[in-house]
C-alpha cells in the first residue's frame, strides 16, 4: 500500500468512488465491504501507522458497528458523519459529502460543493 498523509475508510465501492469524486487530493481510501475482521482490522493498525485515518460510514446500525471497531482499534481514528437523511454515503449528494469533507480539512473540489451540480 502507498503511504499518503491521509486515510480514509469507507464500506463499499459505490462510496469510494463518491468520495473519489468529491477529493480533489490524494487520500488512500479502503473499502471494508462492509463489516471487517478483527484480525483484518489488526493488519490494517500496522499499516496505517502514523497516517491520518477517517472512517465514513452509512448513518445505519452497520456503519455504526464499523465504527465501533474502529474507536477499539483506532481510538486515534477521526470519524466523519453524513446527515441521518441520506442513510448511505453513496445516497449522498456531492455537496453535502463535499462539506462534510471540507469541515474534516479535506482539500475537495469547488464544483462538487454546488447543490445540483455533479450528481
Amino acid at each position: 500500500m502507498r503511504r499518503a498523509e491521509k486515510v480514509i475508510i469507507v464500506e463499499g465501492r459505490s462510496d469510494k468512488q463518491k468520495v473519489s469524486a468529491v477529493l480533489n487530493e490524494p487520500v488512500v481510501i479502503i473499502c471494508t465491504n462492509g463489516t471487517i475482521s478483527d484480525s483484518r482490522l489488526e493488519e490494517l493498525a500496522d499499516e496505517l501507522e502514523g497516517q491520518d485515518v477517517y472512517v465514513l460510514a452509512d448513518a445505519d446500525e452497520a456503519g455504526e458497528k464499523l465504527r465501533r471497531q474502529f474507536r477499539r482499534m483506532f481510538p486515534e481514528a477521526e470519524h466523519i458523519y453524513i446527515d441521518r437523511t441520506y442513510r448511505e454515503v453513496a445516497a449522498a449528494p456531492r455537496w453535502h459529502l463535499a462539506q462534510v469533507l471540507l469541515r474534516a480539512h479535506f482539500d475537495v473540489r469547488i464544483d462538487s460543493l454546488m447543490k445540483g451540480r455533479g450528481e
